[in-house]
Parts: C-alpha cells; sequence; structure tokens
C-alpha cells in the first residue's frame, strides 16, 4: 500500500478508534462483565453517561441518546414480540430504510464516477507522469459533468458508529440485569418484564434482564458469539461470519467498476484486492463479536443488494470464472442511473457543445470518448524555449 492510500486511511482508522473509546465510556461505572463470563459481585445498573471534564466523557454524554434510543428500539419490539432476534430485525430493517436516500445519493455518485472512466483513463494518457495537472484536469472533469466523488463518503461515517452503538446496545444494553434507568425518558418509565425477577424479592442481580436467546435458530444466544468450533487465533468458526463475508463479496463485487482489460492502474488493483480482503475480517472476528451483531450486519448488506440490484443490476458481480448465467445477460436495472451530461464540440445528432442525452454516451465509441476527455482537456501551453533548446 503506497503512502498516499495509507494517508487515506488514516481518518478512517481513527474514527473507528474514537468511536470505539465513546461506546466504551458509555457503561456503568464498574463495567459489565463478558458474557458467560465468572462474577464476583453483581452487575452495577445500567446508567446513563455523564458529561466530565475529558473528552471522552463528553463523547460518550452525546453517544447517549443513540444507545437509548436503539436500546429501546430493542426493548419494545421484544416486549411486544417476545423475541429479540424478531426485534434486532426490525429495528434493523427500520434504519436502513430511513437511511435509503443516503444510501441512494452514494450509490448513484459512484455509478456516475464509474461511467466518466473513458474520460478519466484519456486525461491520465495525457498527463501522465505530471501529477498536478493531471489532479487540475480531472476535477474540471468532475465539475463539469456535475459529479461529486467525496459525496459517498457520507454513508460510511454515518454505517461505522452506528455498527459501534449496534455493537455496545447487544453487548452491554441486552446483558445488563437492571436497564431501567435506560429506559427512562424525560420522566416517562417504558415498563419492562425481566426474566431475573427484577422489582420482586427473586431478582437475580446475575442474570440479564432480557432473554438473549432465539428458539427460531436453535436457541442461540445473541449477546454471545456463535462458534461452530473452536480454531486457534480466531476464536472459533462462526456460520453467521461466514454468511455476513459472503453477502459482503456480493455486494463489493456489484459496486465494482467494469474489468477493462487494456486499461489497469493502482487503485483499480488495490480496490479489488480490499473486495477479497474484507470479507475475510467478518470471518475473523466470528469468533469473538456477539451473534446479534452478525445479524444485523447480514441484514444490512441484503438490505443493500437490493438497493443496488434496482439502481446498477449486478454490477462486475458476473463473469465468475468465465461464466456468465443467462439472467445476468443484458440486464437493465429498475431504476438505472442517467450518464452525466457531456458538452462535446461534436453531439452526433446535434449542433457542435449540444449536451447528450442521457444513455447516449454508453453508445458512443472509442474514438467519441477520447473527443469528450480532449474537450475537457486544456492544451498544454507552449513558452518560450530556454537556451539548452536552442540550437547552435
Amino acid at each position: 500500500m503506497t503512502r498516499r492510500q495509507l494517508t487515506r486511511l488514516l481518518p478512517l482508522a481513527g474514527l473507528v478508534i474514537l468511536v470505539a473509546l465513546v461506546a466504551a465510556a458509555c457503561v456503568a461505572p464498574g463495567g459489565t462483565p463478558a458474557p458467560g463470563a465468572p462474577s464476583p459481585t453483581p452487575v452495577p445498573p445500567l446508567q446513563p453517561a455523564e458529561p466530565g471534564a475529558n473528552p471522552v466523557d463528553l463523547l460518550a454524554w452525546l453517544f447517549t441518546p443513540v444507545f437509548q434510543i436503539l436500546f429501546i428500539a430493542l426493548v419494545v419490539i421484544d416486549q411486544a414480540t417476545g423475541d429479540i432476534g424478531i426485534a434486532i430485525i426490525v429495528v434493523t430493517i427500520i434504519l436502513r430504510t430511513l437511511l435509503v436516500p443516503v444510501f441512494r445519493k452514494q450509490i448513484v455518485s459512484m455509478r456516475r464516477t464509474q461511467l466518466l472512466q473513458p474520460e478519466l483513463r484519456e486525461i491520465q494518457r495525457r498527463y501522465k507522469g505530471d501529477r498536478q495537472r493531471l489532479s487540475q484536469a480531472q476535477m474540471e472533469l468532475y465539475k463539469e459533468r456535475g459529479v461529486n466523488p467525496a459525496s459517498g463518503c457520507l454513508p460510511m461515517l454515518i454505517q461505522l458508529p452506528l455498527l459501534m452503538a449496534v455493537y455496545v446496545v447487544i453487548t452491554t444494553g441486552l446483558t445488563n440485569p437492571d436497564p431501567t434507568a435506560m429506559l427512562n425518558v424525560f420522566g416517562y418509565q417504558i415498563p419492562v418484564e425481566c426474566v431475573n425477577g427484577l422489582g420482586t424479592p427473586a431478582y437475580d442481580p446475575y442474570v440479564p434482564c432480557l432473554d438473549t436467546t432465539v428458539a427460531w435458530l436453535g436457541g442461540l444466544d445473541v449477546s454471545k458469539p456463535q462458534v461452530l468450533f473452536p480454531l486457534p487465533l480466531i476464536g472459533g468458526l462462526s456460520i453467521l461470519a461466514l454468511i455476513a463475508a459472503f453477502l459482503q463479496l456480493i455486494q463489493s463485487r456489484m459496486t465494482m467498476p467494469p474489468t477493462d482489460p487494456s486499461y489497469s492502474d493502482q487503485s483499480s488493483r488495490t480496490q479489488r484486492q480490499l473486495v477479497l480482503f474484507l470479507p475475510l475480517i467478518s470471518i475473523v472476528y466470528g469468533g469473538f463479536l456477539p451473534a446479534g451483531l452478525f445479524i444485523y450486519w447480514i441484514l444490512t448488506s441484503l438490505f443493500a443488494i437490493v438497493q443496488q440490484y434496482l439502481i446498477v443490476g449486478w454490477g462486475s458481480m458476473f463473469p465468475i470464472f468465465g461464466w456468465t448465467p443467462g439472467f445476468a445477460k443484458d440486464h437493465t436495472p429498475r431504476f438505472p442511473v442517467a450518464a452525466p451530461t457531456l458538452h462535446t464540440p461534436s453531439s452526433p445528432g446535434g449542433k457542435p457543445g449540444a449536451p447528450v442525452t442521457p444513455g447516449q454516451p454508453t453508445d458512443r465509441t472509442a474514438a467519441q470518448r477520447a473527443a469528450s476527455a480532449a474537450s475537457t482537456v486544456r492544451p498544454r501551453e507552449r513558452g518560450r524555449q530556454g537556451r539548452r533548446g536552442r540550437k547552435r
């Protein structure tokens, strides 16, 4: 990985670390023990974080409403259905439905950027070795076509903190024996029936308030890792982690730009390597993260796959090992993305400088694409030659 690519990943890594610190600070004093670990003393009740002098306490206090909203939603749906697995599914569907406009904007921006690849390649060919002119020409192209490549970063900035919030809710909220303080909204106490006898003489402070097992998944405990059999280093192999990794691979392949044998740059090669590498992270963490988080992850990936299918179709999912199924050939998305408006010196069937109609750029020849890119690239200005360039 180059220094430039590593520099781009540093803010993302810093965000993950920051969210993890804030999430950890939301735990009540004394902390909640790991699921299944022996507790010599009763687990303290779950309390909202208080603002403190240090930045972590302040961020934890700001993060508490997000935790409380997700936790209350899970508790209310669990009390109504009597199944924490269904509660996680319903909350995930609600979250993804609310975020449909944000992720749609990301998918459309990504697709519009992919439609500019012929012009971008022509610019890279012209300004090869001149990074300043190359960057300037690319920005001019994006500005002229009305494409903002940075608009696809917002969903990632939303999804990472949300994923950490779901993790903390499952590991801290669902495993706490007395979460009543988190169920108080502006003085109104949300009623909850605890399986540990909270509020009765039979109260057991060592047992979680909510039943975290899912009967229709074979008695799966969503607050603990689902391990099929133990493995060294990674803790164990999880079926849910394998399903999540497989769905992430499909989602990533659908969003990748089509392969071009005649052209391949370092960024595209790195992107394709990450598509294969990132799903492996899910398999590695399957032996450590709770099963409920993978249920959320699986549903999130399924939702994203369906949304991408409706907008970009199968994308670069096929061919696989040279095979393309019949249903994927000549497939047209339900809501296709219109190509960015292009202004060429001589538009086919129109006057010079007229905008190309949506869908027309996809049918242009290589010469027409090159001409479109050439109209964006400013000609190199020739200045006066120095003494070394003169003939003697």
